[in-house]
């Protein structure tokens, strides 16, 4: 049974409302101003909250306000009641993140309809459900025009391109106007120091969005990017972009959990570097480059370059690669045809260098 929160200062309203929702079938709680709704919300986490604009201690917008900035409710579909019918209040409520606006008086097929559609959609756009690696994008940023209902413009560049290997995709320095998906292929992006020495800052893979960075920031690209293999991309314009992370706190949300994925990973990557040992450092790199298929299947080799193994970890190519020996002898890894696959995974992950 979903839970519908209804904020309402107006008794008769909020009771006629309540029980058209609870004779549809919802668990309704109610709160008489902004307050005490925003604590019934934190302690209870409803499936969506109606609520009205002008109420006493803490108004409509406020609580709007709380739930945006609120992790544990952000996300929670959102509908204003008014009395009032003025454009310029629509536009302030949907600006600051409303999924939908209710005038009263409003009969009860409004209510129900309004409620049922933004249930319906907001259940079915969940990031983490759809399978980037085939349709699952499309699907995704069909169902996110959808949501966002006003988003009319959002006119996403549904084609592949195809890039062959070895091609820049961006540059340092170039202004961003697009964000990519990679269908297929590999893709790398590096930063060079004064003395062009060459860092690799992420690796990507298919399903894998990149060069979300500057367009969330509004700068010039600080790296560069460059394909490993030849490589099918999707563009998103940057317009479509922003303008879908802006109007809908629930499909941003999801589009930003599926980019922020690799924060902790490079976070781990800078603290090896600064603190580890190579050997830590390059047994660390191989574990992450190398992670087990989900149906137990043992993973391909890793096929990366050596300078481009050694740009990742931080090292010059000659110390990867007396590295790379040791663990052969070892009897850790297997070198073959240029590719790397790690025998005892377990023995390198524990091993204390």
């Amino acid at each position: 049974m979903k839970t519908i929160l209804l904020i309402e200062d107006n008794a008769d309203i909020r009771e006629n409302t309540a029980e058209i929702l609870e004779l549809s079938g919802y668990r309704v709680l109610t709160a008489e101003n902004g307050k005490l709704g925003v604590e019934l919300a934190l302690a209870d986490h409803p499936d969506l909250i109606i609520c009205d604009i002008m109420m006493p201690v803490l108004d409509g917008y406020g609580v709007l306000h709380i739930v945006n900035k609120n992790p544990d409710l952000n996300g929670i579909p959102f509908i204003f009641l008014t009395a009032k019918s003025e454009r310029v209040d629509f536009r302030k409520g949907m600006e600051l993140g409303a999924d939908d606006y209710l005038t009263k008086p409003f009969d009860d097929t409004e209510l129900l309809s309004a409620v049922e559609g933004r249930l319906n959609r907001f259940n079915k756009l969940r990031a983490e459900s759809y399978n980037l690696q085939q349709e699952g994008l499309t699907q995704f940023l069909d169902d996110a025009r959808k949501v966002g209902g006003g988003l009319q413009s959002l006119s996403v560049d549904r084609k592949t391109h195809h890039v062959s290997k070895k091609q820049f995709v961006y540059t340092e320095g170039d202004e961003p106007t697009r964000l990519y998906f990679l269908k297929s292929g590999r893709v790398k992006t590096t930063r060079a120091n004064t003395d062009g020495k060459e860092l690799v800052t992420g690796l990507y893979g298919p399903g894998e969005f990149f060069g979300d960075l500057a367009l969330l920031e509004e700068t010039a690209y600080t790296d560069s990017a460059l394909t490993l293999d030849d490589s099918e991309l999707v563009y998103i314009p940057k317009d479509d972009f922003r303008q879908l992370l802006i109007a809908q706190p629930e499909v941003g949300r999801q589009f930003v959990r599926l980019l922020a994925g690799r924060v902790s990973e490079k976070e781990d990557q800078l603290l090896g570097m600064a603190y580890s040992s190579l050997r830590r450092r390059v047994a660390d790199a191989l574990l992450r480059l190398q992670e087990p298929l989900p149906n137990g299947d043992p993973a391909p080799p890793i096929q990366l370059s050596r300078d481009d193994l050694a740009a990742v970890i931080g090292t010059a190519t000659e110390s990867l690669i007396r590295t790379l020996s040791e663990f052969k002898q070892d009897g850790l890894i297997e070198v073959s045809g240029g590719g790397i696959r790690i025998l005892k995974p377990d023995k390198l992950r524990r091993a204390n260098w």
